[in-house]
């Protein structure tokens, strides 16, 4: 693994933008042939979650704490050792966006996981699923010029998510607090996302997971032991199931999608997530014997072009030589 990455330059139409901090940040940059094979691999981890997940008997948030707690603790080594280097200079600063982007995620979890017992699981995973729309409009705010084919993209790939989960509607107070739940967990995955590649400029990706994921756990962890939540004490199977969720998604999924996140940008990344939702079906076809709704088929087709739109729309970057 490298350093921060270099600054770009962004391409569009026949001349070069020099973009901001923020907006470098944030834009979209189409994927080269690495990106994409990390992102599917990415994709596969994460996909592996929700499956998995059914089969776990130890409350949520304990699950969210132990998968960001093992995932910071196995990445550790990685930074003091291969990615060292990258520590030197660094300073308060450097790691306030990382800080930031662990906060995001544990509200994220926060907010999300009650949602699912208030509101219909279909509601609340097609709410959810809204982050990429949130990270586009908070790139547009800061400076990113969004072709329409991004938009539409994003739409396809959202009404793609809606078809395979089924929304069923259910009317009820509770029901639109759930919903509003899950509507917030949305944003601040986006907030996670768009925190982690303004960090990722500066920060080696081990250097930036460590920070972000040991913050999530401990802001998991404080209100869990103060409302006397359980984080311990589930048997050995429960282990297990967490062991192999923190390695798929949280190693292989997450830290992968972090590490795309500053050659292709947090639009892309949350949007490459939708394609969680088929690969969760596959997965629990095969591992939970569970068959696909009638309208799986073109819903998945809807994701996939979706995401082929919007990175057939992103644009292609080149480094910035050095003078220039």
């Amino acid at each position: 693994m490298k350093g921060p990455p270099a600054p770009r330059h962004s391409h569009a139409g026949g001349g070069a933008l020099q973009e901001g901090h923020a907006t470098s940040a944030w834009a979209l940059h189409r994927p080269g042939g690495r990106d994409v094979a990390l992102l599917s691999l990415a994709v596969i981890g994460v996909s592996l979650s929700a499956p998995l997940t059914t089969l776990v008997a130890a409350p949520m948030l304990a699950l969210a704490f132990w998968r960001n707690a093992a995932g910071a603790a196995a990445l550790l080594p990685v930074l003091l050792t291969r990615e060292r280097s990258t520590l030197t200079g660094l300073r308060w600063r450097d790691l306030r966006s990382s800080a930031l982007a662990g906060m995001f995620l544990a509200a994220h979890f926060a907010a999300w996981l009650p949602s699912l017992s208030m509101t219909t699981v279909a509601a609340s995973v097609a709410l959810v699923t809204t982050t990429p729309i949130w990270t586009a409009l908070a790139a547009r705010i800061s400076g990113v010029r969004l072709p329409a084919a991004v938009w539409w993209g994003l739409l396809f790939a959202f009404a793609g998510v809606v078809l395979i989960v089924g929304v069923d509607v259910t009317v009820s107070l509770e029901a639109l607090a759930g919903d509003g739940l899950a509507l917030l967990g949305a944003i601040c995955a986006g907030g996670y996302v768009l925190a982690g590649a303004r960090a990722r400029q500066r920060l080696a990706t081990s250097a930036y997971a460590v920070v972000a994921y040991s913050v999530c756990a401990l802001a998991i962890a404080v209100p869990a032991v103060l409302v006397d939540a359980p984080l311990a004490g589930f048997e050995a199977r429960d282990w297990w199931l967490i062991a192999v969720i923190t390695v798929s998604a949280q190693l292989f999924g997450h830290t992968l999608l972090n590490l795309v996140l500053s050659s292709v940008g947090p639009t892309v990344v949350s949007l490459a997530v939708l394609l969680e939702v088929p690969g969760a079906l596959v997965f629990a076809l095969v591992l939970l014997g569970e068959v696909p709704p009638l309208l799986a088929l073109p819903g998945v087709v809807l994701v996939v072009a979706g995401v082929a739109l919007v990175v057939r729309a992103s644009r292609p970057t080149t480094l910035v030589e050095p003078g220039t």
